[in-house]
C-alpha cells in the first residue's frame, strides 16, 4: 500500500476504538430540584476543563463516582445517560458504594494518605501512623471502589476490548487497571497521574503490600503519564527500587513480564481563547470595577484551594516579612487571597483552614490600621472574581510546597493587563516550562519569598511585560489541545508498535 493509499485508521489506529474515561469526579453534576426533577450543572475541577477538549474531539463514556442522591440513583440503575453541556456531549455512567466505603476510599486513603505522601506533606516524626484503621480503609474502601470502577469500565467495554481505549485518571484509581486488563485483555489502557510523583524513598511510608499494589496497578496500563520529566524519572526509578523491574531510562519504558509499559510526560495547559472570552464577560467587568474601587497602588494576588499543599501560611508569613523589611509599602499594597474551600470533611484541612485564618488575623493586626488591612482574605468559589483579579494583579504569588502542574500560573498571564509578574515555586510542575519567565522561589524559604515580592513590585515595566509575553508564548504553544493530541499520537504509536 502506498502512503497516499494509507487509510486514516491505519495511521491513527486509536480512531477505531471506543473511548472510556474514568475519574473520581465527573464532568457534570446531577441533582434533583425542589420538584424532584433532575438538574444538570458543570462539574468542578480542572480535570473537567482539560478533558472537555478530548470529548469534543472524540465522544465517549465517562465513568465517575456518584456524588449526589440523583447520581446514586443513576448508579443503581446501571444505565448510562447522555448529556450535553457547553457544546460537549458526555455519556455518563456512575458507580456508587455505601457511605462508609466511600469515606474510607476518599477521606482516609486518597485524601489524605496518598495526597499527603505525594505532596510531601507528612511530618514524618509524627504522621502518618498507619494502623488498623488505614489498613481497613485500604482493604474495605480503596480496593472495593477501584473494583467498582473496573467493573463499570469492563461492562462498558463489553467484551475482549480490542475496540476500546480506556483512559484512567489520577490517584483515586491506582488499582483499577489490573481488573480491567484481566476482564478485557485487548483494551488499550492509559493512566494520567495529575499530582507529583515523589522519589522512591517517599513510597516507603506505605506498608510494602500497599506500595507494591500502587506500582503494579499503574503498570497494568500500556502508558503511564505525568506532567513533567522529573515525575517520569521518579516513577521509573521507583519501578526499579520498589518492584526490582527492568527500566530503560532512555526509552522511558518498564518491562513487566512480556509487556513494555511506556512512561511519558504531557504537561497539561489551558485553553487561552476560552479563558479570554470568559474574562471579558459582564460578570467579570462588575467584579473588576469593584476591585479597582478598592485597590491600592499595588495588588499582590494568590488564587488557590484551601489545601496544605498550597503553602498559604508560609506565603502570608513571607508577606509579613516583606512589610517588615519594606515599611514604605504600608498603605500602598494589598495581598488579595482568593481561596476556595476544599475537602472540609478531612480533619487536616479543617485544621489548616484555622491556621490560615489565625495568620491573617495576626498580620493584619500587626501592620494594618483603621483604613487599610494588608491581607484581603476571601474564602469563596467565585470564578468571575478570580478572573478580575487575574486582569489586575501586579504580582501573582504561587508558592506551593509541591504541585503536579498548577494552572493558576498559566491562567494569570493570559488575561493580565498590567504586566504582572509571576512568583512561582520551583516545586510546581509549571516551573519546568516557565522557569525562565518567572521569579522562582524555594517554597520553604520565607526570606527569599519576601524578597521576590519586593522584586516583583519594583520591576521595571519593560521587563515585567517581556516576562508575561514569554509566558503567553509558552501557554499558547503548549495548549490543552496539544496536550490531548500528543497523548493520542503516542497511543497510536504504541498501538502500531504492538501490531
Amino acid at each position: 500500500m502506498t502512503v497516499a493509499q494509507t487509510s486514516s485508521s491505519a495511521l491513527r489506529p486509536s480512531l477505531g476504538r471506543r473511548l472510556i474515561v474514568a475519574a473520581n469526579r465527573g464532568p457534570v453534576s446531577f441533582h434533583a430540584d425542589a420538584a424532584g426533577e433532575p438538574v444538570v450543572t458543570r462539574g468542578l475541577g480542572g480535570l473537567v476543563s482539560v478533558l472537555a477538549e478530548l470529548f469534543r474531539k472524540r465522544p465517549g463514556t465517562w465513568v465517575a463516582a456518584a456524588q449526589s442522591a440523583e447520581e446514586e440513583r443513576l448508579a443503581a440503575s446501571g444505565e448510562a445517560v447522555v448529556v450535553e453541556l457547553d457544546d460537549v456531549s458526555y455519556r455518563m455512567r456512575y458507580v456508587a458504594a455505601d457511605a462508609e466505603t466511600y469515606h474510607r476510599y476518599y477521606s482516609v486513603i486518597a485524601n489524605p494518605t496518598l495526597w499527603f505522601l505525594q505532596h510531601h506533606l507528612w511530618d514524618l516524626a509524627w504522621h502518618p501512623e498507619i494502623d488498623q484503621n488505614e489498613l481497613d480503609a485500604w482493604r474495605l474502601g480503596y480496593l472495593p471502589m477501584n473494583q467498582l470502577f473496573a467493573t463499570a469500565v469492563a461492562d462498558e467495554i463489553g467484551g475482549g476490548g480490542d475496540d476500546a481505549l480506556v483512559m484512567l485518571h489520577d490517584y483515586h484509581l491506582y488499582c483499577t487497571a489490573p481488573s480491567v486488563r484481566k476482564a478485557a485483555p485487548g483494551a488499550f489502557l492509559t493512566q494520567f497521574v495529575h499530582i507529583p510523583w515523589p522519589q522512591s524513598d517517599s513510597w516507603r511510608v506505605l506498608p510494602r503490600d500497599l506500595r507494591t499494589a500502587v506500582f503494579r496497578g499503574l503498570l497494568a496500563n500500556d502508558i503511564v503519564a505525568f506532567h513533567t520529566a522529573r515525575y517520569v524519572r521518579n516513577f521509573l526509578q521507583g519501578c526499579a527500587d520498589v518492584l526490582d523491574l527492568a527500566v530503560d531510562y532512555r526509552d522511558r519504558t518498564v518491562t513487566v513480564g512480556d509487556r513494555r509499559v511506556w512512561v511519558r510526560a504531557y504537561p497539561v495547559s489551558i485553553d487561552p481563547t476560552t479563558l479570554r472570552t470568559a474574562a471579558a464577560s459582564a460578570r467579570v467587568v462588575v467584579e473588576e470595577r469593584s476591585l479597582l474601587q478598592q485597590r491600592r497602588e499595588y495588588l499582590l494576588v494568590r488564587v488557590d484551594r484551601l489545601d496544605p499543599s498550597k503553602n498559604i501560611v508560609r506565603g502570608f508569613h513571607a508577606f509579613d516579612r516583606f512589610l517588615e523589611l519594606h515599611p514604605e509599602f504600608k498603605d500602598r499594597v494589598t495581598f488579595l487571597a482568593l481561596l476556595q474551600p476544599s475537602r472540609e470533611d478531612v480533619e487536616e484541612y479543617v485544621l489548616y483552614r484555622d491556621r490560615v485564618l489565625r495568620a491573617v488575623e495576626q498580620i493584619n493586626t500587626r501592620h494594618g490600621n483603621t483604613s487599610w488591612m494588608p491581607i484581603d482574605l476571601r474564602i469563596q468559589d467565585n470564578f468571575p472574581a478570580t478572573l478580575a483579579a487575574y486582569r489586575q494583579y501586579d504580582a501573582l504569588f504561587v508558592n506551593a510546597i509541591f504541585d503536579g502542574m498548577n494552572l493558576v500560573a498559566k491562567e494569570g498571564a493570559i488575561v493580565n493587563e498590567r504586566g504582572g509578574v509571576l512568583i512561582l515555586s520551583e516545586n510546581t510542575g509549571a516551573y519546568e516550562e516557565l522557569h525562565s519567565s518567572v521569579i522562582g522561589v524555594n517554597p520553604f524559604d520565607v526570606e527569599e519569598q519576601a524578597e521576590a515580592i519586593y522584586r516583583a513590585l519594583t520591576m521595571p515595566a519593560s521587563q515585567s511585560h517581556a516576562l508575561v509575553g514569554r509566558i503567553r508564548e509558552v501557554v499558547e504553544r503548549n495548549s490543552v489541545e496539544r496536550w490531548i493530541d500528543t497523548q493520542l499520537a503516542d497511543i497510536d504509536a504504541k498501538l502500531s508498535e504492538e501490531r
